[in-house]
């Protein structure tokens, strides 16, 4: 799953749910369609075609990431 705003790093997520800033998640491709609403999702980064430097465990509540590990 990716984010839904396109961070170079995982610290730019960290940084970004900490001030409050509401990130939403998304699978694309053929099995995207519906991310969960609440729980934990794996995310990778940055959005290809870039090659993925970041990997992630997000914690969803309502939709948004509330907690990134």
């Amino acid at each position: 799953m990716y984010s839904s705003i396109n961070f170079k790093t995982k610290r730019g997520l960290k940084d970004a749910v900490a001030k409050g800033t509401h990130v939403a998640v998304y699978q694309p491709g053929p099995f995207g369609g519906n991310p969960p609403r609440d729980g934990k999702v794996t995310l990778e980064g940055p959005h290809y075609p870039a090659p993925h430097t970041w990997y992630a465990e997000a914690t969803l509540k309502d939709g948004f990431i509330v907690k990134v590990k």
